[in-house]
């Protein structure tokens, strides 16, 4: 079982959650005329403490969201709506203790969508950030970029892969990415 999940953990990981990009800034009409200009959201920088444990997010069909700017409720919606979405700066989506992906700022990594993919250690002391980054970043075990796994996601579902988004299926049996959920170290908060 310990060689199962060791092996499974990492497949997971590669394949979990989503990404897209914003716009850049636009211009609109105000409605009176003139031109009001709106801007891309500032960015987030993501630390170790701001992980927590599975239990302490939203769980959505077996993978769990929050946002780290407190629109965990924006962010939620777009996973459960049908037609997709674009999830807001901020939010973090994991389907493991050990691997998560944040959304980022438009122009953060176009190729990944703007998705920062981080790789972690979860302890009953907190979370340690193991590698982090763009399309870079790569399953240990696999070898494949995480962003090359959630490429595959329609466009609609802003790179979170689901049985339903084009993505290629888990080689791992849900019951076991269950077991490695309930396995989460971390403290609630």
């Amino acid at each position: 079982m310990t060689h199962a999940l060791l092996v499974a953990i990492p497949i997971v990981l590669a394949v979990v959650a989503g990404c897209s990009s914003g716009s850049g800034s636009a211009t609109d009409d105000d409605g009176d005329g003139g031109l009001s200009t709106t801007s891309a959201p500032e960015d987030i920088v993501v630390e170790a403490g701001d992980f927590t444990a599975l239990a302490d997010m939203t769980p959505v069909r077996g993978f769990f969201v929050a946002n780290l700017r407190g629109q965990v409720d924006e962010a939620v919606a777009v996973a459960e709506s049908p037609d997709g979405g674009v999830y807001p700066v901020g939010t973090v989506i994991q389907l493991i203790p050990q691997e998560a992906m944040v959304k980022r700022a438009p122009g953060f990594d176009p190729d990944s969508n703007d998705w920062e993919f981080f790789t972690l250690d979860a302890t009953a002391e907190g979370t340690t950030i193991l590698t982090r980054g763009g399309s870079e970043v790569v399953n240990g075990f696999s070898g494949l970029s995480c962003a090359s796994c959630h490429s595959a996601a329609e466009p609609e579902f802003d790179f979170v892969c689901e049985d339903t988004h084009g993505c290629e299926p888990l080689p791992v049996p849900d019951d076991v990415i269950t077991s490695i959920q309930l396995a989460d170290p971390r403290p609630l908060r």
